[in-house]
C-alpha cells in the first residue's frame, strides 16, 4: 500500500509540475505585457511633461514680452511731453544747462525704449498707410500728391512687427 501511495504522490507531483510549467509561460507573458504597458505609459507621461514644460516656457516668454510692451506704451506719454517741451522752449533757453539736462533725460529714455525693441514709425514725406498712421487732419496743398503725410501730430511706435501706437498725422487731401 505504501507503494501505491508513493505512486499517487508522484503522479500528483508530476501533475502539479505540469500545471506549474503551463502557468509559468502564461505568467511570464502576462508580466512582460504589463511591463510593456507600464513602460509605454511612463514614456507617454514623460513626453507629456516635457511638452507641458516647453509650452509653459513659451507662454511665460509671451507674457514677459507683452508686459514689456505694456510698460513701453505707458512711458510714451512721458516721451511725448519731452518732445513737446523741446518744441515750445525758445532758442535762448535751449542753451540753458537745466534744459540740456532735461534733453539728456529724454535721450536716456529714448535709448531705454530702443533697447526694449521700440521703433519710431517714419511718417513725414511718406504716403499714408492705415496700418501705421491715423489721420487727424487733411490739408489742401496743390504741389503735393494726395495721401502724402505733411505733418506728424504725434509720433507712432512699433515693437518688432507689432504696432504699439499709430502715428497721428496730417495728410494732403
Amino acid at each position: 500500500m505504501s507503494e501505491k501511495k508513493d505512486e499517487d504522490k508522484n503522479k500528483r507531483e508530476d501533475k502539479d509540475k505540469e500545471k506549474k510549467e503551463e502557468k509559468e509561460p502564461d505568467l511570464l507573458a502576462e508580466c512582460q505585457k504589463q511591463k510593456e504597458e507600464y513602460l509605454a505609459g511612463w514614456q507617454r507621461a514623460r513626453a507629456d511633461l516635457l511638452n507641458y514644460k516647453k509650452e509653459e516656457i513659451e507662454r511665460i516668454g509671451e507674457l514677459l514680452k507683452l508686459a514689456s510692451q505694456e510698460f513701453s506704451l505707458k512711458l510714451l506719454p512721458v516721451l511725448d511731453n519731452f518732445e513737446t517741451a523741446e518744441k515750445v522752449i525758445p532758442k535762448e533757453l535751449k542753451e540753458d544747462g537745466n534744459f540740456k539736462g532735461l534733453l539728456m533725460i529724454k535721450a536716456q529714455l529714448q535709448d531705454f525704449l530702443k533697447n526694449q525693441g521700440l521703433e519710431e514709425i517714419k511718417s513725414i514725406g511718406e504716403s499714408f498707410d492705415p496700418n501705421f498712421h491715423e489721420v487727424v487732419e487733411e490739408a489742401e496743398i496743390k504741389d503735393k500728391a494726395s495721401g502724402l503725410i505733411v505733418e506728424e501730430v504725434q509720433k507712432g511706435y512699433k515693437i518688432g512687427n507689432r504696432l504699439l501706437r499709430p502715428a497721428k498725422v496730417k495728410i494732403v487731401k
